[in-house]
């Protein structure tokens, strides 16, 4: 079975993921039925890719209790040189489009790109995601962290499903081979 590497990730309407203080309180919004998209996705996900700054705000401010994705794999994308005691988490000071080329190669199921924006732009150039599960919020935060800044890649793409809940519209697109 192929291991598909999806960008699951929310933004605001105006295209960021983070305001320019890297702060993400905006991403909340009223709750008015109940919303299994992150559920139904993550059951098929047994690898998670993560930058540090993004792990380090899931587990200091996010999830200070529980760590959400303890049963996947993490890969943690940092210059830091940094250990883990759970086996589980790993510590990466390497190109992460090598790591995703390896890790697509080997068994498993689908590889998650959590975030940031600094481990996404990379697997974009080099034209390694192939789907994109991206969920709008309805804000305009003005500025922040683009998800999608300036590349020299182009990338078609094909929309293969849209869903709306609690205002949040879920757009989900694979990469067009040509």
């Amino acid at each position: 079975m192929k291991r598909n590497v999806i960008l699951f990730i929310s933004m605001s309407l105006d295209g960021y993921i983070a305001d320019k203080e890297g702060g993400i309180e905006w991403l909340s919004v009223p709750i008015e039925v109940e919303d299994n998209t992150y559920d139904a996705f993550y059951k098929n996900v047994d690898t998670v890719l993560l930058g540090y700054k993004t792990y380090h705000q899931i587990v200091t401010e996010l999830a200070v209790d529980e760590y959400p994705y303890k049963d996947a794999q993490t890969l943690v994308f940092t210059h830091r040189d940094l250990t883990s005691d759970k086996t589980n988490i790993k510590f990466i000071n390497d190109d992460v489009v090598s790591q995703v080329k390896a890790l697509k190669q080997k068994p498993g199921n689908d590889i998650w790109i959590v975030g940031g924006a600094s481990l996404v732009r990379p697997l974009v150039d080099a034209d390694l995601i192939d789907e994109y599960q991206i969920a709008i919020i309805p804000k305009l935060i003005g500025d922040g962290t683009s998800l999608f800044n300036k590349s020299s890649h182009q990338q078609a793409l094909k929309v293969v499903n849209t869903n709306v809940v609690n205002d949040i519209v879920y757009l989900t697109y694979h990469k067009v081979v040509e």
